[in-house]
């Protein structure tokens, strides 16, 4: 769901950090000041909004949502060459604050030094204005609409989700979840080549817009078992899919995630749950089912 700035701002507690364009500009030299134009609202917005924390994470002071964000510069830091007021940016809300092992190998995403948008101790994007590092604003094409430009954020997540997954030319694929995130899974593995890709959901809605945007089959969960589930997903299939990215959460999923996927294929994690959920390792471990997970992109 896209909120308009001008039309409604969201804040954890009714206090906002936010800046304008009138005070002065006082960011480093490589940073932009925005004037947002418009912010998806995350599942993780809503976890914090209602919980006040997110696993460790834990909102200790009032702090601004969002972290799906377009906007347009208004103000360039004096080392910012790329960028000139006026232009349209998407905005890749984290990024590591020191260049560290994982930044040289291309993994910048796993450092345990990073800033985030919306993650405690730092605001997010439902402001007027916001500023942010210049080299994680990238420049939107006229073609692309403000609205479009922050949906990138979470397309990036299923871009680094089918990587992880091992999706490629002619992979047949489950995804557990309709959501927002799993419909993003099913139009990018399409995008990568998959010939099939059966989505299951607690949800008939979401099924029929997954099949509007591209599913080759869709399941109801209703009062199935895990393998009554894999069961259905090879009869739809004709085979056992090379990979499943499970996009919910639920441990139902990730046994379900297990018995579908092909011995030597891949089950990925996407959705985030329980900090602890039983998972039945030992299925996986003698069919070589390689279980692996994500956390946001990187390079996308």
């Amino acid at each position: 769901m896209l909120i308009f700035i001008k039309i409604l701002k969201l804040y954890f507690l009714p206090k906002s950090t936010s800046v304008s364009p009138s005070s002065p500009f006082s960011a480093v030299c490589s940073e932009v000041l925005l004037k947002m134009n418009a912010v998806g609202i995350c599942a993780t917005d809503v976890h914090y909004w209602q919980q006040g924390k997110l696993g460790d994470a834990i909102i200790r002071k009032p702090m601004v949502l969002g972290h799906e964000g377009s906007g347009t510069v208004v103000k360039v830091g004096s080392g910012v060459q790329h960028l000139k007021a006026g232009d349209r940016v998407a905005i890749e809300p984290a990024y590591p604050l020191v260049d560290d092992e994982f930044c040289k190998s291309g993994r910048y995403n796993l450092s345990p030094n990073m800033f985030c948008c919306a993650t405690p101790p730092y605001d997010g994007h439902l402001s007027q204005y916001y500023a942010h590092n210049a080299n994680y604003c990238f420049k939107l094409p006229e073609c692309v609409s403000s609205e479009e430009g922050a949906f990138i954020e979470p397309l990036s997540v299923a871009i680094h989700a089918c990587r992880r997954g091992r999706v490629n030319l002619g992979s047949k694929i489950l995804i557990c979840g309709a959501g927002p995130i799993g419909l993003l899974n099913l139009l990018v593995a399409k995008a990568m080549g998959a010939a099939q890709v059966v989505v299951c959901d607690l949800s008939s809605a979401r099924l029929e817009k997954a099949k509007e945007v591209g599913a080759d089959f869709t399941i109801l969960v209703a009062k199935e078992t895990p393998k009554d589930l894999a069961q259905k997903v090879e009869e739809a299939l004709g085979c056992m899919p090379d990979t499943t990215i499970e996009c919910t959460g639920a441990e139902f999923c990730v046994h379900a995630g297990v018995y579908s996927t092909r011995s030597g294929g891949t089950l990925l994690l996407v959705g985030h749950g329980e900090t602890l959920v039983n998972v039945p390792l030992l299925n996986a471990a003698i069919r070589e089912v390689d279980i692996r997970g994500m956390f946001r992109y990187c390079n996308t």
